[in-house]
């Protein structure tokens, strides 16, 4: 996304190539004609409420220091507390964050948690910090957001590149800092920290759910669907087991070194016992190789899974891609002019804010679990996720039917009424 000519560019932003938030604006402007009464409102969603940046400084193995750049972004909390995850790497930038922030107030509504929406990050790559020095990374920059998280203001949890453990260390900092334990500070956490069940597998399961129900709607029958698989993740990982595990055919993965394809299906559990020992899907023997990264989006498949970062499915590739249905396991995987051609194609996007929102759902399952003591059984986790996740999915189907838009548009439908009302019930302080 170049620019917005339609909208003011807040000073901190840079006006040609404002980024991923450009493309969350634009996604905005869409769903504006359908709001009616409450478009007044619009401009709400499209100004963070709070944005945090922060340094970042450690002293390293070697007695150097070093300054890290974090951010902590609050977009909307008219709804309930923040809501979103942290994530460590390289290239995280402030527009980044926000966009982040800004979809998880629209994924929280869509599957109607009471949440509002949040997101962090550190521009670090973790793969260069020795074990201490993340664990130093994750404590400085959970004090330094401290002022603005808490179990009932901003709940962070696991995103790229982060886990239970750095949910483990933001728990006990914050926790220390406020001189009691608190384990609903986080989500994502170790079960003997107050995790729950299923929250590991949550975000790859709801992906799988909705690409159940999204298939059914299409008439492709799961067992004889062939499934391609950006990111071998979190998400892209269990996504991949659990299509394998009824019966499709997972016939390529890439991750962030290579492609590797098997048009009979590949060995998933095998694949991933591999990757857990070798830190990519690079020589695996059960495989070809694909070097070109760009082929992998003209793999032959039905089901299309982009589980790695934002703005991969571009005007420059969408062309390409052969799948029938696309189920963003990332966050904004697929920009608006890509959005358009699938469309044209025939293509059926199941959009990130209700695809990849099993992990927040779970997410809502530990809050509530940690704040009441009372912990459920993974199958009482799992049958819950996937009655959410159907009726979020069946909600935005019957809704898309009705007005004629995308998905995508439809789900934003339900997520920004349900934001506007409140804040319009709300009303304006002071």
């Amino acid at each position: 996304m170049s620019n917005v000519p339609n909208h003011e560019v807040p000073s901190y932003l840079v006006p040609h190539g404002i980024g991923p938030w450009g493309v969350y604006l634009e996604q905005i402007d869409r769903v504006t004609p359908y709001l009616g009464s409450l478009a007044r409102w619009v401009e709400t969603l499209k100004r963070p409420k709070r944005m945090l940046v922060v340094d970042v400084p450690i002293e390293r193995d070697d007695g150097t220091i070093a300054h890290f750049e974090g951010y902590r972004v609050q977009h909307n909390t008219s709804r309930g507390p923040g809501k979103g995850g942290v994530r460590f790497h390289q290239d995280v930038t402030l527009s980044e964050v926000m966009a982040l922030s800004a979809w998880m107030t629209i994924k929280n509504a869509a599957v109607n948690v009471p949440y509002g929406g949040a997101k962090g990050g550190i521009r670090v790559d973790p793969k260069t910090l020795s074990r201490g020095e993340l664990q130093r990374v994750t404590r400085r920059y959970t004090s330094e957001i401290g002022i603005i998280i808490g179990p009932n203001k901003d709940i962070p949890a696991p995103d790229v590149n982060t886990d239970s453990q750095i949910m483990a260390w933001m728990m006990d900092t914050y926790s220390m800092n406020q001189g009691s334990t608190s384990s609903g500070v986080v989500t994502g956490k170790p079960i003997s920290l107050g995790g729950s069940l299923g929250r590991h597998e949550a975000t790859g399961r709801g992906v799988f759910v909705v690409g159940c129900e999204a298939a059914a709607k299409r008439g492709l029958d799961i067992k004889d669907a062939k499934v391609a698989v950006q990111g071998f993740g979190n998400v892209g990982g269990i996504a991949a087991r659990l299509f394998a595990e009824a019966g499709s055919k997972v016939v390529a993965v890439q991750d962030h070194v290579t492609t590797v394809f098997n048009a009979g299906g590949l060995d998933v559990p095998a694949l991933q016992a591999y990757v857990a020992k070798n830190g990519s899907v690079k020589g695996f023997a059960g495989a070809d190789e694909i070097t070109d990264r760009a082929q992998f989006w003209s793999v032959d498949c039905d089901i299309l899974v982009p589980a790695a970062l934002e703005q991969q499915i571009t005007e420059a590739n969408a062309n390409q891609i052969k799948a029938k249905i696309i189920l963003e396991g990332a966050n904004g995987p697929t920009t608006p002019a890509a959005d358009d051609i699938l469309r044209d194609k025939g293509v059926l996007i199941v959009p990130d804010v209700i695809a990849n929102a099993g992990g927040v759902t779970v997410s809502y399952f530990e809050w509530v679990q940690d704040f009441s003591s009372f912990f459920w059984t993974e199958d009482e986790i799992n049958l819950r996720l996937t009655r959410i996740m159907r009726e979020a999915f069946a909600a935005v189907w019957q809704l898309a039917d009705e007005k004629k838009v995308s998905l995508r548009t439809a789900a934003f439908i339900v997520a920004c009424t349900r934001v506007l009302q409140a804040r319009e019930m709300r009303g304006l302080y002071p």
